[in-house]
């Protein structure tokens, strides 16, 4: 990949523009495999995978080369949970990388929108690189814009519910307002998806269960890899404009009329 067409947050350069999260994979050689297959470098672990024990999923991840580790606030229902796990999740991991997660509500898992930006505006205080996920709202992205975040992370639809890009009017507004990354996550089923985001203009795509709740989780991966790849080259191409009515490819009129 060209160095121009890197993706960059807070500074820091990746060549892969998919996000793998390690969640929900049945062992650890399975989600190693998955993420070499993937070919990303960023990859989120919530903080409880971090603790020590034969079920541990995230040592192996901290040894593989070139591999960035951005701890989630899963599980925080609050702006308070949300920054002090963000900062256990720094001491731990050694990354400034931080994905806001706060959803007080586990019956829709559905982000809190005033305590995801409170826990934003202290971390990025604290010179972390921000990702919160949020709704797909264009006044909350630009307000976390403002407040310092790295990148804004609007869902696609319902964390897990393989629904697809049901937002995506909204996140093409995201986009055409932001100066900083607009990372699709959650939601997404197929690679055909992620492709469309990339298409749209997304920065990078985030899965997790539409991978690992795969049959073949491993070339699930690298299917979703192609996908964003593709998504990408056809959005710096630049796709043809709509249009209403139909034009030949090839007319003969002219032919036709001598």
């Amino acid at each position: 990949m060209a160095e121009s067409d890197e993706l960059i947050i807070g500074g820091h350069r990746f060549g892969s523009r998919l996000i793998l999260g390690t969640g929900k994979f049945a062992d650890t050689a399975v989600m190693l495999d998955a993420v070499k297959a993937a070919g990303c470098e960023l990859v989120t672990v919530a903080l409880r995978r971090f603790s020590e024990g034969v079920d541990d999923l995230c040592a192996p991840l901290a040894e593989c080369a070139g591999l960035t580790l951005m701890p989630n606030t899963s599980g925080a229902r609050n702006a308070r949970e949300a920054v002090r796990a963000a900062q256990a999740g720094r001491e731990i991991s050694g990354s400034p990388f931080v994905k806001v997660e706060i959803h007080p509500n586990p019956h829709h898992l559905m982000p809190d929108p005033i305590e995801t930006y409170q826990a934003c505006c202290e971390l990025a205080k604290d010179d972390f690189v921000v990702l919160p996920y949020i709704a797909a709202d264009p006044v909350l992205a630009k307000r976390l814009e403002d407040a310092g975040c790295a990148a804004v992370m609007p869902l696609g639809s319902a964390i897990g519910s393989g629904q697809g890009l049901q937002t995506f009017a909204m996140i093409e507004l995201i986009i055409s307002e932001s100066s900083i990354p607009v990372i699709v996550d959650a939601g997404l089923r197929a690679p055909s998806e992620a492709a469309a985001a990339m298409e749209a203009g997304c920065s990078a795509v985030l899965v997790n269960s539409a991978v690992a709740a795969a049959e073949n989780p491993v070339v699930m991966a690298a299917a979703f890899a192609q996908a964003v790849a593709a998504g990408r080259m056809a959005y710096n191409a630049g796709l043809m404009s709509r249009g209403t009515d139909a034009v030949a490819t090839s007319p003969l009129t002219a032919f036709l009329g001598r």
